[in-house]
Order: C-alpha cells, then structure tokens, then sequence
C-alpha cells in the first residue's frame, strides 16, 4: 500500500535570546518585493533575507556569490549561537490567527472583518515522485524559480522556507492532537508587516509524535504552495543519490520540511488573482463585448448603502461575490466596469469538450479559454510567456491600471475554492497559472531544517 511518511526532526531556529523574531523572519523567497528586500535587510543583521533571497553583486564569481555567501551567513550564525537546534526530535505546531486584507473580505455587508484562525503541523515529508500517486501538485512549474532555488539548496544544504502541503481529515483526528499540544505555552509568538499573528509549539513526546506520523500515513497529500522548491527538492534527491556510494543511503535528502493544513477544517483562504491585458494589437471595446455577449449576459451592480465606506470597488466585490456560483467575472475598460455572467443557455460540454468537468466549472478557465483566446486571441502561449498579461491581487490596482491607460483591459475574477484544488489535484490535473494565492503565506526561517544537521 502507497503510504505517505512523515517524521520528526531537531529543527534549528532563532535564538530569542539574542534576536526579536519579528526583526529576523521574512516572507517566501518568492513574495519579497525589491523594498520589501531593503527593509529586510537593514531592520537586522541576522535577517533570514540574504539567505532567503540574497542581494548580486558585480563581482560575484563561482566562489563568492549569493549562494555561498548564503552559507556562510548560516554557518556564522550557527557558530555565534544565534540560530540553535533543538534538542529533541519533534514535530511543531503552526498557528496563523488573520483578517482577510480588505478587499477580498467575505464577511457580512457592513459587519467588521473577521478574525481567521489557521493551524497545520511542520514535520519532514518524504519526497515522492508525482507519479507514486502520494504528493499531488496542482500547477505546473518554471524552469527559472527552480534552478535558483536548486544552487542555493546545493551550497547550504538548508530548507529555510515551508512546503505548504493539504490533506483530508474530515474526523478530525489530527486536530485533536494539535489541540493537546496547545495547551502549553508556546515557543514563539510573533506579528508579522501583514499583521498576520504567528505562534509556534513543539511535540517532543516520542508516544504524541508518533500519532501524527501513524495518522498521515493513508492521506493523499496536496501541494498548496511551494510547487517549485518541492521539484528543486526531489532534484536535489535524485543528484544525491546518484553521488552517495555510502553502503547506507544519507536519509537526510530523501525529506523536505513541510507545514501540512487539513483542507476540510476551518482558516483555509484562497484569494483571487485578477488579470491585466495590455499590448493587444487592435483591441476595440466594443467589438469585445459584441464577442463576449455570445456567451455571457451583463448584470448591474447595485450600491449597496449597508457597506462601510462604500465606493465602486466595494460594491462590485460584493456583487461578484454574490454571484460566485453563476461563473460570473468583472470586465473593466476605458468605458467602465460592467458585471458579466454565463448565459444558462451555453452549453459548455460542447464549447470546451477537450476539458473535464471540473475544469469547464472554474472561471479561469472560462476566461483563459473563452474570453482570452477566442475574444482575444491571446494564446495558452503566449499567457505562459506573460506577453499581453500581469496578475494583481488587488481590484483597485487592476482597476486602476486601465483607468492609467497602462492596460487595455481587466478581468477581475472569484476565488477557486480550496475543495476544487485539491480534487483536480487528485484527479490529476493541473489549474491555470496564478490561479490560487493561499493566504497568508508561511513564514521562512521560523523553523529551519539543515540536511547536515
């Protein structure tokens, strides 16, 4: 029988006694913009970020780049004591508590943000090729991201930043262990630039721990976010083991450190992510919608008096939402932004026939198909290529990005629900590119794991 196998490690993490952990932990590698990079870098010395996402320098050479200078750093921060292991193999538990940035809340019209609660459990994973049918991804990946978390995994042979991984506990056995180890006090607490709280316990326990490794072994295991550093780990296993002439295999690349949420509890968020076009030869509004109207019809937009500082984006949020269950999807052009839903009439088992089901049910595909490649003529190509489109999480900039005549056009979008993720992963098939965006992100450096540890 397929088993997924997790296990305890010694974690390394920040010494508290010489460093606030608010001044030292970062966002993913993959998050941190240029000024987020700067403010990293001069809030600490001991900041994760020339490690997590080191600066270039002119004169880097094969012998002194950002990848050997992040090992340095890690094994100067090892030797002055500021990052310590633990002193027993365990299994960690990871609490998020959040409110939903505010133009993506779902909460009632005129009620205040609600606070959301998120845990999961930081453990090693196995690496397991996509093929044993254990580790189920749910996009595809990029060549570039990879072979640059790939030299850096090389030359430190540390895992700073979380895999974030979902599996099925609809009995809730494994929240239950999670709430025993919450009844102590925890290791660390802090609150993130994105006010995001986070806290942090240990299971040392050889009994506690053995219930999660005994309690993950028959789930199916679904890749939230970390798509690319899991394929970098599974590269960097099967360049070990072609290396290893030991006659007992080094165990310790063949695991990746992984944060694993149950999908079917309460906190999982998924955020839309809009899409912005530009550059589209001959692009004429009106002869869009004419194209549009084949398929989908419009639908006001009613303001809503009930909503706190109401404004155009507010209400259209709101009227989006209400119709998440109709495949409907914002369009905004220089003449305005106008609600669109799915005539009942349209038959997409004969539109897109070449699709599953489930993938026929997602509005990203609908617009990708539908809207960008037979109203646009924007390619499955040419969107992998990024030549006419740009992802933005917030409306009011995907909004503003046309009202600044920077784009032509923009399609602001519902969010995929995290029960969709997981079954087309399952099922095998891949979403379309930036069609989840988790939130809120993990943080790197909270818990390290270091192969030669």
């Amino acid at each position: 029988m397929k088993m997924a196998k997790i296990c305890p490690f010694r974690g390394w993490r920040y010494n508290q006694g010489q460093v606030r952990l608010a001044d030292v932990l970062t966002q993913p590698y993959d998050k941190i913009t240029p000024a987020m990079q700067e403010r990293y870098y001069a809030t600490s010395p001991f900041n994760l970020i020339p490690v997590e996402k080191g600066k270039s320098f002119q004169d880097d050479t094969a012998h002194n780049n950002v990848y050997t200078r992040a090992a340095e750093k890690l094994a100067e921060w090892s030797s002055a004591g500021v990052l310590a292991q633990d002193f027993a193999p365990s299994v960690y538990i990871y609490a998020q508590e959040f409110v939903i940035p505010a133009e993506s809340q779902t909460g009632d019209r005129g009620g205040h943000p609600e606070v959301i609660r998120r845990r999961g459990f930081i453990a090693l994973g196995r690496l397991e090729d996509y093929s044993a049918e254990i580790v189920f991804p749910h996009e595809k990946t990029l060549s570039g991201p990879k072979a640059d978390r790939l030299e850096l995994l090389r030359q430190t042979r540390t895992q700073t930043g979380q895999l974030f991984m979902l599996y099925e506990d609809d009995g809730g056995e494994i929240e239950v262990f999670m709430d025993e180890a919450m009844r102590q006090p925890s290791l660390s607490e802090l609150r993130d630039e994105f006010e995001v709280q986070h806290r942090l316990w240990r299971v040392s326990d050889a009994h506690a721990v053995q219930q999660f490794v005994a309690a993950m072994g028959p789930k199916k295991i679904v890749i939230a976010d970390g798509h690319h550093r899991y394929e970098t780990a599974l590269a960097y296993r099967d360049e070990c083991r072609l290396h290893d002439i030991a006659p007992v295999r080094n165990e310790t690349y063949e695991k990746a450190m992984m944060t694993f949420v149950n999908y079917t509890a309460p906190g999982l968020v998924i955020l839309p992510t809009h899409r912005v076009i530009r550059n589209v030869r001959d692009f004429d509004p009106a002869a869009f919608r004419q194209k549009l109207l084949r398929w989908y019809e419009e639908l006001p937009v009613p303001r809503d008096p009930q909503v706190a500082q109401a404004s155009s984006h507010n209400n259209f949020h709101l009227a989006l939402r209400d119709h998440v269950a109709e495949h409907a999807i914002g369009v905004c052009t220089s003449e305005g932004c106008v609600l669109y839903r799915l005539r009942d009439d349209v038959a997409l088992e004969n539109l897109l026939p070449d699709l599953s089901p489930a993938q026929r049910n997602l509005d990203v595909v609908l617009l990708h198909r539908l809207i960008l490649q037979e109203c646009m003529g924007i390619s499955a190509e040419a969107v992998t290529r990024e030549s006419h489109i740009t992802y933005q999480r917030e409306m009011s900039a995907a909004v503003a990005a046309v009202g600044r005549g920077k784009a032509q056009i923009a399609f602001l979008l519902n969010p995929v629900s995290v029960t969709q993720v997981a079954g087309m992963a399952i099922a095998g098939e891949a979403l379309p590119q930036k069609s989840t965006d988790f939130y809120p992100k993990l943080l790197s450096g909270l818990v390290i794991y270091r192969l030669d540890g």
